[in-house]
Order: structure tokens, then sequence, then C-alpha cells
């Protein structure tokens, strides 16, 4: 017996979420809680016994799917902090190469892909090409998507370095642009 046989189980006794992750990767983890709860040892088996023989076995798995949630919640915060502290370090660095990737891109997309292309249309139309013009044609849905994203993120990076700027500036965090449309619309009315 492992952990995945009491799966049904646990999702029987009205603990989906508990059972879901007994059955997944961090099994063993769900099932420390679940024999807590049950006041069993740490082992499918015993856990299994537990299940069988307490006649309160729906409530400790409901009490333990509660405990597994909090868990969960505990280390879903403790990721986001450890990404926030990251960025925050990220947007203090004085490395040449956090400073410069965003400007050089955006200046590598403006002076060399766009007129390349440019050039290469531009050539194709003047000289009659049009096996060339073809190409360029039915390769149409590629560079638009292409272009699109390359823009894309551009447009985010230009939108986000704004609001980077706006927080060192005041201290504050820059509204965003859905805050801004309902700060406009709660104004006039």
């Amino acid at each position: 017996m492992d952990w995945d046989d009491l799966a049904k189980h646990v999702i029987g006794l009205g603990a989906p979420i508990l059972g879901q992750a007994l059955g997944g990767p961090l099994g063993a983890a769900a099932g420390k809680i679940l024999a807590q709860a049950l006041g069993a040892e740490p082992t499918p088996e015993a856990v299994g016994k537990a299940i069988e023989t307490d006649p309160a076995a729906a409530i400790a798995a409901q009490n333990a799917e509660a405990e597994w949630a909090k868990a969960i919640a505990e280390i879903g915060k403790a990721q986001v902090a450890q990404v926030a502290q990251t960025m925050r370090a990220e947007a203090l660095s004085e490395d040449a190469l956090q400073r410069w990737w965003r400007p050089l891109y955006a200046l590598e997309l403006t002076l060399i892909e766009c007129p390349g292309f440019a050039v290469v249309l531009g050539h194709a139309l003047w000289n009659g090409r049009a096996d060339l013009i073809d190409g360029l044609a039915n390769l149409s849905g590629l560079l638009m998507t292409y272009m699109a994203a390359r823009f894309g993120v551009l447009g985010v990076y230009v939108t986000g370095r704004t609001r980077e700027k706006q927080c060192a500036a005041t201290g504050e965090a820059a509204p965003s642009l859905i805050g801004e449309i309902v700060k406009a619309l709660t104004k006039k009315k």
C-alpha cells in the first residue's frame, strides 16, 4: 500500500484537495498531516487502518485538509516574499547587464530588425523579384506574429520602466493602468 492507494478513500471522506495531494508528488507530506489528524503513524498502512476503524475519520480528514491548505498557503507566501526580495535586489542592482539589456533590446529591434526587413522588402519591390515578394508574403503571418511578440515585450518594458522610475522618484508604487482608469471613473461621478 502507498499514499496513492489512499487518495480515493480520502476524497470519499470529503477531503478532495488532500486526496489529490496524496496521489501526487507531495503524497508523503500530505500523508503526514493526515496521519497526525488521525493519531496514526505516518505510513500508508497505519493511516489506511485508521480510516477503516475510526468512526470520526471523515472529520479528521477534513481537518487535515484544512491544515494542508494552511501549509500550502505558507509555502506560497514564502515563495512570493522570496520573489519580491529578488525583484527589489534586481531593481537596486548596479549591474551593467541588468541596466542595459532592455535599452539594447529596444535599439536592436528598432535600428536593425525593422530597417533590415524594410530594406529586404524594398529591394525585392525595386528589382521586381516576384520570388522574394512571394516568399515574404508566405511568411507574412509568421513575421507579423514575431514582430508583435517583440514589440509586445518592448511595450511591457517601457511601461514597466516608467513605473520603476516613478516609484524611485516618489517612494510609492506607481498606479497601474487599471488603477488610473478606476480613479478617473470614480472622480467623474
